[in-house]
């Protein structure tokens, strides 16, 4: 049975404002999934309302089979009667409280016995990594810590659901990659459901079993992150994942026999679907991901080095093939120089295909050029 289901949840703000439409969603227990997407596009307000910290204008929602909020039944149940630990992004530590007491301080609210709340601190300490800190004052603890302290004080009372509302955004970068790694091994450790809300494509990437990735209040993908970026169900999807972006080529596609010939401005591909499928004579975009464009003396296709960023273990590239631009990911320590050509191709059968009219993807195939 899913941990968390929401049906047709919708919840407007105002007449005109539409911040979630109809979203249906389930979470499985023990998952880690990541809603995802721009700025206003709706997942806080779907993780608020989970936990019931805000009122969805229609729809339901279970948590562990038991429904918590359905406008039609006039069930509405409180945050604290659902069995959820909430991490905000500001962390909301008492400053004048130690560690200890920030941790105990619900634990002795919801009554626990004095014995239980201090084997269940020390226990949580240990498990953050943080006994050493336990009669210190927030203050006096970097962010790191502090976001430490938070989780441990929310995951104090074994809530079987946590939910994140962009909990690492303050923290540095390389402090941010470490509670990553902090995040999932909790996780495992754990076996709770955390539903995590996040603007930042790389953290759902490394974070999530499940992506829900969002626009405008409407899902538009869920699913495993792998999935999302190999697969991506249209070309936001496509878009929105991956850094450097996935280039798109508009080009007139003519059928083939089982291929597609598409002719892309400056040179023409022949693109072969994975699976079988029929591919008429149109309009098409064709996506390639940055890693696929192959940089080789022995390709065909000729570009312009316009910018080149060394990062040790590989180089992003950005070339120009006319008024065309292409990015490229080059593997290996290695610079290029300004202006100076060179020549690439493509590799492998993961290029997608998407309809120029509705946007979504077709099909995934290999290419091969034709002609420049």
């Amino acid at each position: 049975m899913p941990t968390i289901r929401l049906e047709k949840i919708t919840k407007k703000f105002g007449k005109d404002s539409i911040a979630v439409n109809q979203m249906d969603l389930e979470i499985k227990d023990g998952e880690f999934v990541s809603l995802l997407g721009p700025s206003g596009c709706g997942k806080t307000t779907t993780l608020r309302m989970i936990a019931g910290l805000e009122t969805p204008t229609e729809g339901e929602i279970y948590i562990d089979g038991e429904l918590v909020f359905s406008e039609e039944k006039g069930v509405n149940l409180s945050p604290d009667k659902r069995n959820v630990g909430f991490l905000f992004q500001n962390y909301a530590l008492w400053p004048h409280m130690t560690v200890y007491k920030n941790i105990s301080f619900g634990l002795e609210n919801m009554k626990w016995d004095k014995s239980k709340i201090d084997a269940r601190v020390n226990e949580i300490c240990e498990t953050m990594r943080i006994k050493e800190y336990m009669n210190r004052y927030p203050a006096e603890l970097s962010g790191g810590q502090q976001q430490r302290v938070a989780i441990a004080r929310t995951l104090a009372p074994n809530p079987r659901i946590l939910l994140m509302d962009e909990p690492l955004s303050n923290l540095d970068a390389k402090l941010r990659n470490d509670m990553r790694a902090e995040l999932k091994r909790l996780h495992m450790t754990t076996k709770a459901t955390f539903v995590y809300v996040t603007h930042d494509q790389s953290e759902a990437m490394t974070l999530s079993s499940k992506v829900c990735l969002m626009k405008e209040g409407v899902v538009q993908q869920y699913c495993p992150p792998l999935q999302l970026y190999g697969e991506p169900a249209n070309l936001f999807c496509a878009d929105f994942m991956g850094n450097p972006s996935m280039n798109f080529i508009q080009c007139h596609g003519k059928a083939y026999g089982d291929s597609i010939d598409l002719n892309c401005k400056h040179f023409a591909v022949r693109f072969t679907p994975n699976h079988p499928i029929d591919l008429n004579d149109g309009e098409y975009v064709l996506g390639i991901r940055p890693e696929f464009v192959v940089v080789d003396e022995k390709c065909s296709i000729e570009g312009r080095v316009i910018s080149s960023l060394p990062s040790g273990m590989e180089t992003t590239l950005s070339l120009a093939v006319n008024d065309v631009t292409f990015s490229a990911v080059a593997f290996g320590s290695i610079d290029f120089a300004m202006d100076s050509i060179i020549h690439f191709g493509f590799s492998g059968d993961r290029y997608v295909l998407f309809d120029a009219s509705s946007t979504k993807m077709i099909t995934l195939g290999s290419l091969e050029v034709l002609n420049v």
